[in-house]
């Protein structure tokens, strides 16, 4: 069977209430299918008009009175809302596999007043109420999928031609109170969390939604070698120098067992002092290797700055106290130190594999952006275009 790019667009009001993460983790571990691409978009009017116009079609299996339903919602939820005049934010996630659209679609799920119970997204996070009369009182999809290939194509293209102008980084998007100056941090989901199609991205995620925080972009991200050097850079030094009585501790007591004498505090710290370095650069080796699949070591000119072989998801918080808040749910690097109910706690296993990298001020989540790329660069038209042609 071929391959299919299939989407899903998670609606404002999914990620007003933060049911991103939940939605994420059901679409990767229940189709098994790989998230290539994933971009915000603040949709104009344009853009609106444009995909709600295409929404009702005879081969859809939803009925005709929910297609509609859906246009409808599309017109008045997608566009710009009216007392503000700012744009609206919805998130565009891009699939990748063998009978892609079919698995995506069901997943999401059909939306009908009379299903009960969660077996898809739509049951669980959609919702449809009638009055005794048969009309509509309210109406949330949830999340917008193609019913069919061809549809998926047309759809993708269309969102793939504005993804430079009505996406990326999504700004002025949130009032905030007068008092409060939002900031921006940076997320990375990391490697451990994509060995298997599994729920964890979207778990981390939503452990990440109790800070009332708004995700404001999002890229799957192949971090490459260079780029892992760059990102890491800070810490190397660190490495090689700070940890010279932990190295020397360890080497005394390997050479204590296994050469059977004492060795004195004079050559213990000389022991650390030769060795930490070593360590340290040996620490920095694991680091990149684990975030872009190839250690500095393994690559030549032509191979550090290609895309890596290990899968992240870069994220994009603002909101007030915006790094502060991120890095209290994730917290410390050490997941044997971190509190319960945190990040690291709960999915991290060393303090390399520890689940999630958070920005730890304004510079650094300003720097961690521009090397990832975030909100510039846009993979998301280049995964359209490498699929179905150039637009």
């Amino acid at each position: 069977m071929s391959q299919e790019l299939a989407y899903v667009i998670i609606t404002p009001y999914s990620l007003h209430k933060s049911r991103t993460g939940g939605i994420l983790a059901r679409l990767i571990s229940r189709t098994s299918l790989e998230m290539v691409a994933a971009r915000m978009f603040a949709p104009g009017p344009e853009l609106v008009q444009e995909y709600s116009k295409v929404i009702i079609s005879a081969n859809d299996p939803q009925d005709r009175r929910i297609q509609e339903l859906i246009r409808d919602y599309i017109l008045q939820n997608l566009s710009p809302d009216p007392k503000t005049k700012k744009r609206r934010r919805v998130m565009m996630l891009i699939f990748q596999g063998e009978d892609a659209v079919r698995k995506v679609r069901s997943v999401v799920g059909n939306i009908s007043p009379d299903r009960r119970g969660g077996e898809t997204i739509r049951d669980t996070y959609g919702d449809i109420v009638l009055d005794e009369h048969g009309q509509v009182r309210y109406f949330e999809p949830a999340v917008l999928a193609a019913p069919n290939v061809e549809e998926a194509e047309w759809k993708l293209k269309l969102w793939a031609r504005y993804s430079g102008t009505d996406g990326g980084l999504v700004e002025d998007t949130i009032s905030y109170p007068s008092n409060e100056r939002p900031e921006h941090t940076l997320v990375l989901i990391k490697p451990d969390n994509f060995r298997f199609p599994t729920g964890r991205p979207g778990n981390v995620i939503d452990f990440f939604s109790r800070t009332g925080l708004y995700i404001v972009a999002i890229k799957v991200h192949r971090m490459s070698t260079a780029e892992a050097m760059e990102f890491y850079g800070p810490i190397r030094e660190i490495l090689r120098t700070r940890f010279n009585d932990a190295v020397a501790a360890k080497a005394k007591a390997v050479i204590e067992k296994e050469l059977g004498f004492k060795i004195p505090p004079k050559e213990e710290k000389a022991l650390g002092d030769l060795l930490c370095p070593l360590s340290g650069d040996q620490q920095f080796e694991n680091i990149v290797k684990f975030m872009s699949g190839r250690a500095p070591s393994e690559c030549d000119a032509a191979t550090i700055n290609q895309p890596g072989t290990e899968t992240c998801i870069a994220l994009v918080y603002e909101g007030h106290e915006a790094i502060r808040k991120i890095r209290d749910v994730l917290g410390p690097t050490d997941p044997s130190k971190a509190p319960p109910g945190s990040i690291r706690r709960e999915f991290g296993s060393t303090i390399m594999v520890n689940a999630a990298h958070a920005s730890d001020s304004p510079e650094n989540a300003k720097r961690e952006m521009g090397i990832v790329r975030i909100g510039k660069e846009n993979t998301f038209r280049k995964v359209v275009e490498e699929f179905y042609g150039r637009l």
